[in-house]
């Protein structure tokens, strides 16, 4: 039988996958992938910040998160740079600020390799609580603004002209990501968590024919991802957050092989 650290690592995987999967989708109809490397970068801020005062880690990587999050949305509308540009901008700089503060923290010693790729296998009963309370939360708001994302999504200017307001949309879904990255950051670490959100939803698109296929598929995507790389981690002795992302690279690939095969049905 295995042991308690591994289901509760099975737990927390397959839950996070739950929320990746929907959430994955819009990053990629939307190309929001800079977007989520952005609150991926930041977030190294928010647990040196956690460290400091004490906090609890998801709330401080949230909080400094969303943050990041609120202010691209405010850049955007106050200068004329491209949004690539502010992305790289706060990206940076938040992990540069992120690094300074560590190196004033002497007295706390950090697990750099943990905070970069994460380590499921230390996940807590806390951590569940977390990951699968805020999952729920996460899914439910999404369900709530569906609709205007999904509009604004494929045309902004008739959803803004159906008045279902798509820049609330818009923040709302900034939000989830910065939560959804708060709850995933000690699974996959701040270097993964961004393919956890983009990888499972790009095989996805490659084998679905329809946006409520392409959620499903993102979702088993995960879900397979995270059984495949534990489990091969268990085997082989490898890091539990990068044998996740490469087995959803394998999936990936092997979602490539359905592409060919409808081109030559279709010649």
């Amino acid at each position: 039988m295995f042991d308690d650290f591994f289901i509760r690592a099975l737990i927390a995987g397959l839950g996070i996958a739950l929320v990746t999967g929907p959430l994955g989708c819009f990053v990629v109809w939307r190309r929001l992938s800079y977007f989520g490397d952005t609150l991926a970068h930041s977030a190294l801020l928010g647990v040196t910040l956690a460290y400091s005062f004490e906090l609890n880690i998801a709330l401080s990587v949230f909080i400094i998160s969303s943050l990041i999050a609120l202010i691209l949305i405010q850049l955007q509308k106050k200068t004329n740079l491209p949004g690539d540009a502010l992305l790289g901008l706060l990206a940076h700089s938040s992990l540069a600020v992120g690094l300074v503060v560590i190196g004033f923290l002497t007295f706390i010693r950090f697990d750099i390799m943990g905070l970069l790729f994460g380590d499921i296998l230390a996940v807590t009963t806390d951590d569940l609580l977390i990951i699968w309370t805020g999952g729920a939360v996460i899914l439910l708001v999404l369900k709530l603004i569906w609709k205007p994302l999904f509009a604004s999504t494929v045309n902004y200017e008739l959803a803004e002209a159906e008045g279902l307001n798509p820049d609330r949309a818009k923040a709302i879904f900034t939000i989830l990501m910065a939560a959804v990255i708060a709850i995933s950051i000690k699974m996959v670490g701040l270097l993964l968590i961004t393919g956890m959100l983009i990888i499972p939803a790009a095989m996805a698109r490659n084998i679905s024919d329809s946006p409520q296929k392409m959620v499903l598929f993102s979702i088993i995507g995960g879900l397979l991802s995270v059984l495949l790389g534990l489990f091969s981690s268990l085997e082989f002795n490898t890091s539990s957050g990068p044998s996740i992302i490469m087995s959803a690279l394998v999936l990936f690939i092997l979602s490539l092989l359905n592409i060919k095969q409808s081109i030559k049905l279709k010649n």
